[in-house]
């Protein structure tokens, strides 16, 4: 029977900023690109992207969000929250300790949204934006307002995790649950269980279950989020426009979320270079069709430059590929 062979994103390195210790993976030189997991994944979501970009000329960054895997908090009395403007304030602080004046931001559930809410609040930082999902900064005022009930029924996780029997059931079956939970977003993906396992090691974080209860829970109006993030809370809450170039993704075969078009989203980008949809792939866009996230990112070189110039994006994605199963 045939293995797949895993990459394996290591050595990590380690910034301290000033809230986290960030343990994060580095390859590559070039323009810098960093790229965002979601929840509950970590890092290996980019496993195969990361060196596509690297080859294609490119510094890839990729870090573990607060709370997940070696990325810890520094003061043991800082509270374990995980709101939006938390989370892009997390990736600012992560590239000025990397001396980084600008970065691509890409990324994909939690991440597309620290990532969105990121080139949102600095645009200056943020060169291109490659956003799974969409625009997906929160509306908290809307928080209250219900979906329709086919929508609810798939939040049943956070609505879950916001009660004191989810806390206990996230504690004593974090792997169980997220198990579920990639199965049901993407009902295609068959990942092996060494995949799995390789990314829920970063479920063993001390920190894990309180910065997901948190983030669920103010996301739902549940619970304040942390006041130094006030302002940017502030900002955000106004839905801003992003202003730097931006490609976005649905999967095709979401489990939960029908692929769009992506016109609901162009009126919050002022330049929205194209919606694409991932054939095949559900939630894990970067883990489930690597080459389709890679080339999302090399659609935002512009055709002038001298990566372009010297080779397609085909072309360079293509030397890098080989076939998955050996």
């Amino acid at each position: 029977m045939a293995v797949r062979v895993l990459n394996a994103m290591t050595p990590v390195q380690r910034a301290e900023t000033s809230m986290l210790t960030v343990s994060y993976y580095d390859v590559g030189t070039g323009p810098a690109v960093v790229l965002l997991h979601g929840f509950p994944y970590d890092i290996h979501a980019y496993a195969d992207v990361a060196p596509m970009l690297a080859a294609a000329g490119f510094r890839v960054i990729v870090p573990y969000l607060r709370g997940c895997g070696a990325t810890r908090f520094r003061d043991a009395t800082v509270p374990r929250t995980a709101e939006q403007a938390a989370l892009a304030s997390d990736i600012i602080d992560l590239v000025d300790c990397l001396d980084l004046p600008q970065a691509v931001l890409g990324g994909f559930d939690w991440g597309a949204r620290a990532a969105c809410a990121a080139a949102a609040l600095w645009p200056e930082r943020c060169t291109g934006l490659v956003s799974a999902g969409g625009y997906v900064i929160h509306d908290l005022e809307r928080a209250t307002i219900p979906a329709a009930p086919e929508r609810e029924c798939a939040l049943w996780y956070q609505y879950y995790l916001a009660t004191e029997r989810g806390r206990a059931g996230l504690t004593a079956n974090r792997r169980e649950l997220a198990r579920l939970l990639w199965r049901q977003w993407s009902p295609l993906w068959r990942f092996s269980e060494a995949e799995f396992e390789r990314t829920a090691a970063a479920f063993d974080n001390p920190d894990w279950v309180e910065v997901a209860l948190h983030n669920y829970r103010h996301k739902l109006g549940a619970v304040p989020g942390d006041s130094r993030y006030a302002d940017l809370a502030r900002q955000l809450q106004g839905m801003p426009r992003i202003e730097v170039p931006a490609v976005t993704l649905d999967g095709g075969a979401h489990g939960v979320v029908p692929a769009s078009d992506g016109s609901q989203w162009r009126a919050y980008f002022r330049c929205h270079l194209e919606h694409r949809v991932a054939a095949g792939a559900g939630h894990n866009i970067p883990q489930e069709q690597p080459r389709a996230f890679a080339e999302a990112v090399l659609a935002l070189t512009k055709p002038s430059s001298s990566l372009a110039r010297v080779y397609a994006p085909q072309d360079i994605l293509a030397r890098y590929l080989r076939p998955a199963w050996l």
